[in-house]
C-alpha cells in the first residue's frame, strides 16, 4: 500500500483549543521530505489554506528540485521532489485518489492525547503491509496543539499516542518532525 504523509497547518488548535492555522516551518518541510524519502512514503503534503505560505513551501521546494540545491546537495532534492503544498486534506486526498484510478485513500490520523478508539501500531503496519491491497494510506499529522477535532471526526483509523514508559511519563508533545519519524518506523521501519 502506498503512504502518503500530511503536514497540517489548519484546521488544528491552539494552547487555548481555538481552531487556528499555525505557521510554516522551513526546518519542518526538510525534515518531513527527508522523513517521508527515508521510509519510502509516495509523498509529502503540506497543508495551508494561507497563500502566502503556500508560496513560501513552493519557493523551498523549487530551491531544491530546480534550483542551486539540486546540485549541491542531490539527496535533498530526491527527497523534495515528493512534496505537494495544498490548501486542505480534502485536496491532499483528492490529489491522492486522482493517482489511484478515483481511490480514495485511507485516512489514518494522529494525536498525542488518548480520546479515542485506536488501532495498534502492530495491526495497522500488518494492513498497511498487504501486497494484495493496492490502495493508499494518508498519514495525517497536525501542528500546534493537534488536530481540530473535526479533522478527527472523519478519519477511517486513528493510531495511539505515542507515550513514554509509564516511569519515564509526564510530558507529550514532540515535536510534529519527530513524531513523524517514529510513527513511520513503526509501521514502515526495518523489524
Amino acid at each position: 500500500m502506498d503512504i502518503y504523509l500530511a503536514l497540517v497547518h489548519h484546521p488544528v488548535l491552539n494552547r487555548a483549543g481555538d481552531v487556528v492555522a499555525t505557521a510554516v516551518t522551513n526546518l519542518d518541510i526538510h525534515d518531513l521530505a527527508r522523513i517521508a524519502c527515508t521510509y519510502g512514503c509516495r509523498g509529502t503534503f503540506v497543508v495551508t489554506p494561507i497563500s502566502e505560505q503556500q508560496e513560501l513551501v513552493r519557493r523551498i521546494a523549487a530551491h531544491w528540485i530546480e534550483g542551486e540545491g539540486r546540485t549541491s546537495n542531490p539527496d535533498r532534492s530526491r527527497a523534495f521532489m515528493g512534496l505537494e503544498v495544498v490548501a486542505s486534506v480534502e485536496a491532499a486526498m483528492e490529489s491522492i485518489a486522482a493517482s489511484k484510478n478515483g481511490r480514495a485513500p485511507l485516512v489514518i490520523g494522529t494525536s498525542a492525547k488518548n480520546e479515542r478508539a485506536t488501532e495498534a501500531f502492530e495491526i495497522l503496519r500488518e494492513r498497511l503491509a498487504r501486497e494484495e491491497d493496492p490502495g493508499s494510506a494518508l498519514i495525517v499529522f497536525g501542528t500546534g496543539w493537534g488536530l481540530a477535532s473535526d479533522l478527527l471526526d472523519r478519519v477511517d483509523v486513528m493510531l495511539p499516542p505515542i507515550n513514554a514508559l509509564p516511569a519515564r511519563a509526564g510530558y507529550n508533545h514532540l515535536p510534529v518532525r519527530a513524531a513523524v519519524a517514529i510513527v513511520l518506523d513503526r509501521l514502515c521501519g526495518a523489524r
